[in-house]
């Protein structure tokens, strides 16, 4: 099974090794020869029936960035591709994740020195500048609390001297839209909190939460659940796995590499993408990842 986040319309100065438009399309017609693509919902079922045809694939977009409808749908369309998207409800219309809006803040400043007391002064003179001051800024605020990550985001953009973007997730007639084209839409829960850091009960309110906003934005069921992040073990835990179980989804896509065969569980479906731009090394790793054993054991 893919997995992807964004697709960028044009290749990102900043992050120049991100998925863009071009690549996107020119790897979706490396998949659609390679494999047989199919809706994920259809995938499970015929998982679980044993009926699952060779070299079968599925296409998944997690959080809900904006460009999956603007950019990503129409080159699935055009390549005749069904995905399913996961959509973290929290950050619709207007909302952000927190290292958006750290990338976001140094993207968009004015300076060419970004001093802050916290954590220190960037050169952001040009933009391999800037992408390493937004890696070494993620990877210190990371590991704070929500509710400190959200303000030390804040405390980046000002001294920034930047205003944070308010459409990178989609609005939720964007949502509606995407439904209606034709693709799944998935739960991812509310605000993509670390399922394995907080309790039970809050756990149970973002992973219901999420679904039930959704069903009521598209006015369909929505039967399938993204775990965030999806690392087993670290991220999630067996408790999280039951819970989607009792809260009646019938499936759940975890980040673990490999692929996902008859008997595995349907709750933990495995999901991976090379992130190589040519296609031979493309195919070499994706084939290494189907090759590979069950090497670290799910939950």
């Amino acid at each position: 099974m893919f997995i992807w986040h964004r697709v960028a319309p044009t290749p990102d100065p900043m992050f120049p090794g991100e998925l863009h438009a071009e690549r996107f399309a020119r790897t979706l017609g490396w998949i659609k020869r390679w494999f047989n693509v199919l809706p994920l919902d259809e995938a499970v079922r015929r998982l679980s029936d044993g009926a699952l045809p060779a070299r079968a694939a599925a296409i998944t977009f997690d959080d809900g960035y904006a460009d999956n409808l603007t950019v990503a749908a129409p080159i699935l369309q055009a390549a005749g591709l069904h995905a399913t998207f996961f959509v973290a409800t929290g950050y619709l219309d207007g909302g952000r994740m927190w290292n958006d809006g750290l990338i976001e803040a140094v993207r968009r400043s004015p300076l060419d020195v970004l001093d802050t007391p916290q954590w220190g002064r960037f050169s952001m003179a040009d933009w391999r500048g800037r992408e390493a001051a937004a890696l070494r800024l993620i990877d210190e605020i990371k590991y704070l609390e929500p509710t400190e990550r959200e303000q030390a985001v804040v405390d980046v953009a000002r001294a920034a001297h930047t205003t944070l973007p308010t459409d990178l997730m989609m609005s939720s007639a964007q949502v509606v839209q995407l439904h209606r084209l034709g693709f799944a839409i998935g739960a991812h829960t509310v605000s993509h909190p670390i399922l394995a850091k907080i309790s039970l009960p809050r756990a149970r309110e973002e992973i219901g939460g999420g679904r039930d906003a959704l069903e009521r934005l598209i006015g369909a069921r929505v039967p399938l659940f993204a775990y965030p992040n999806g690392k087993p073990g670290r991220d999630y835990l067996p408790e999280h796995v039951a819970l989607v179980r009792e809260l009646g989804f019938d499936a759940a896509v975890s980040t673990a590499w490999g692929a996902s065969a008859s008997g595995d569980d349907i709750f933990q479906l495995r999901r991976f993408t090379p992130w190589d731009a040519g296609r031979l090394r493309f195919g070499i790793r994706m084939a290494q990842n189907l090759a590979q054993p069950l090497r670290e054991a799910l939950v």
